[in-house]
């Protein structure tokens, strides 16, 4: 079985990977992922300028009062959604999807078709 700092640096190694082929530009930014034990965090970051357009996470109060009670992926839907509904009222309607070195798998698929069904384009 693979010890805790074994399986992060394999995460880091398909991050990096992941990075070297997806990059976010001013017409497609790029949506990031983090997942933590308990929470989700997303943001969407214009790698060119190096600006972060929009961010959330299941600690956003927007989310928090629907989140709570919730399983883990319906929480990553909640997140999809109002990442999504930001990044729409900025105009910005196409992204490029990073899945930072996760499986496109649970919470992370949860995340990305929530953003999808809101409208955003991958």
């Amino acid at each position: 079985m693979m010890g805790k700092d074994k399986s992060r640096d394999a995460r880091y190694r398909r991050h990096a990977r992941v990075r070297a082929k997806v990059k976010g530009t001013t017409s497609r930014p790029r949506l990031c992922v983090y997942r933590s034990l308990n929470h989700v965090y997303a943001q969407i970051i214009d790698d060119s300028q190096g600006h972060t357009l929009v961010s959330t996470s299941t600690l956003d109060p927007e989310i928090k009062g629907e989140a709570d009670g919730k399983v883990k992926s319906d929480k990553a839907k909640l997140v999809g959604s109002l990442v999504a509904k930001q990044a729409l009222s900025k105009g910005i309607s196409q992204i490029v999807f990073d899945r930072g070195g996760y499986k496109y798998h649970g919470r992370v698929k949860a995340l990305a078709e929530a953003a999808r069904q809101e409208g955003l384009k991958f």
